[in-house]
């Protein structure tokens, strides 16, 4: 993914797109320090040096009934905000240093006395105790980032390319600013019967959500290896929910009914003109290609976790759809389809997709599509994502 969690695209665009709303690029407090470096060299004690030098001249040029030079208390305030603990000290020691020479070196009738200079040490003081407070909160920013880094290439394991003989990208933007990884899933799964493909969606947020994701993740790589039908890949997947729902409810959390949207794609190596799907309570995926774009049929599974609802015993029936050459089957979850711009309307996912790919057949490629549909989420949304976003797209290799 770029600017977020998940496998890169190709584009630049779309990093500065990103850099355009930060809250969907995940950039925090420790990464907006980095934009005070030049070449590599720290040039955070800039501003603050500028400011002490402007109070000072500001202090020259003014009378003595408006007197500048305790302004110099700000200094040490605004290193605290964005230098080291070793930075801020320096300027809690130099601010008043300079207050003391501004004052000798200025007119007699300029003084302004020994209250403003215990003024600015004092401020030195707190201002470097508040920087040690914010180095630190960065410091544990950075822990809690490195564990939801392993959490995440736990959860959402790194594609290799070209996996399962199908060529392959996709990107997670986590709703949670301090999240980098949700309830969204998705995976890639070759095995005894074909390559197999899943992404869901688990209802909720939080680390409950995180979990439900993993254990479905772990039985589809289990079942998508070993079953020959994909609708036996998909009754495991509904046992798993249930199973870990009912773990859930005996360590009595109040998760009782919680449930998971999924798709469910099979590449038969004996038909590789087509694809296996087994929709379960989600977004049917779209078949994108150099000749437009059409949806996969409709089907009324239900979501993982509420099977015991439906008329039928079990998931339902696999569909096959043939699948041309160069044609990408795009999987999305809610995050896409329901995101909405200023006046309410919901981002058009097929129409903008066709628009594109008829502009340029380009377009279809999996990692050109997951970043044309990426940048069109977050600029009709203006970057609010309500939930959490996931773009997959997938097709088989030349």
């Amino acid at each position: 993914m770029s600017g977020a969690v998940g496998r890169p695209v190709s584009g630049g665009g779309g990093q500065r797109l990103l850099d355009r709303y930060p809250r969907a690029g995940r950039r925090d407090a420790v990464q907006r320090h980095q934009l005070l470096r030049v070449r590599g060299h720290s040039v955070a004690w800039l501003p603050p040096l500028l400011l002490l030098a402007a109070v000072v001249g500001a202090d020259y040029v003014t009378g003595p009934d408006f007197r500048m030079i305790s302004w110099v208390v700000l200094v040490p305030g605004i290193a605290a905000a964005i230098c080291g603990i070793a930075g801020t000290a320096a300027f809690a020691v130099l601010a008043p240093i300079v207050y003391l020479i501004a004052d000798a070196l200025l007119p007699h009738q300029y003084d302004a006395g020994a209250a403003d200079l215990v003024l600015a040490a004092l401020g030195g003081i707190l201002a470097t105790l508040a920087c040690v407070v914010r180095v630190r909160g960065e410091e544990h920013i950075l822990r809690m980032r490195d564990i939801a880094e392993t959490t995440r290439r736990t959860v959402l394991r790194p594609l290799p390319p070209g996996f399962g003989g199908l060529d392959h990208a996709a990107v997670y933007l986590a709703a949670d600013t301090d999240a980098r990884v949700g309830g969204d899933f998705y995976d890639i799964q070759p095995g005894l019967h074909g390559t197999r493909v899943l992404l869901g969606d688990v209802q909720g947020k939080g680390l409950t959500a995180v979990e439900t994701a993993a254990a479905l993740l772990g039985t589809f790589r289990e079942a998508g290896y070993h079953e020959a039908d994909l609708r036996t890949v998909a009754e495991r997947l509904e046992t798993r929910m249930i199973r870990h729902r009912g773990h859930y409810e005996e360590l009595g959390f109040p998760d009782g009914d919680r449930f998971a949207t999924a798709v469910l794609l099979g590449f038969p190596e004996d038909a590789p003109d087509a694809v296996d799907v087994v929709v379960l309570g989600h977004e049917p995926p779209l078949v994108v290609g150099p000749r437009g774009v059409r949806p996969f049929p409709d089907a009324d599974g239900l979501p993982l976790g509420l099977g015991e609802l439906a008329a039928a015993a079990g998931p339902p029936p696999v569909q096959r759809v043939s699948l041309a050459a160069g044609e990408t089957v795009l999987m999305t979850t809610d995050g896409v389809t329901e995101a909405r711009d200023a006046g309410g309307c919901f981002y058009p996912l097929a129409t903008e997709v066709a628009r594109a790919v008829a502009a340029d057949p380009r377009t279809a490629e999996p990692s050109r599509l997951v970043a044309y549909v990426r940048d069109g989420t977050l600029r009709h949304c203006g970057g609010r994502l309500a939930d959490d976003t996931t773009v997959f797209a997938v097709r088989r290799r030349a």
